[in-house]
């Protein structure tokens, strides 16, 4: 059974950084085995969203709102899947979830039904 951790989150002051990242367990060719590797986040009372995903072939994808500012990757020594934030803002204020799949039969960017497996989630507060 695939099991994702995620850690870092924390609190910040606006403009400040972090670094969240996804530690996958109980599956024995760790994040390459993949297809889709992503961070959702979700804020009370909203909807799960996407905020960055990356293909198994290395491309990248970015929700518009942190474009620029945040930066997802894969750390294949540490078999992490990382974020790192920076520009923080106040609405980035989440709950940040990694999600993967190893399934390739939809696009990465269908939404959070897509993905299969799940983390419990790391709690992210920028204040301003």
């Amino acid at each position: 059974q695939v099991q994702l951790v995620e850690s870092g989150g924390g609190s910040v002051q606006a403009g400040g950084s972090l670094r969240l990242s996804c530690a996958a367990s109980g599956h024995p060719y760790s994040f390459y085995s993949f297809f889709c590797m992503g961070w959702f986040r979700q804020a009370p009372g909203k909807e799960r969203e996407a905020v960055a995903y990356i293909y198994s072939g290395g491309d990248t994808r970015y929700a518009d709102s942190v474009k620029g500012r945040f930066t997802i990757s894969q750390d294949n020594a540490k078999n992490t899947l990382d974020l790192q934030m920076n520009s923080l803002k106040s609405e980035d204020t989440a709950m940040y979830y990694c999600a993967a799949d190893f399934a390739g039969t939809t696009d990465c960017g269908q939404g959070p039904a897509r993905y299969k497996y799940w983390g419990q989630g790391t709690q992210v507060t920028v204040s301003s």
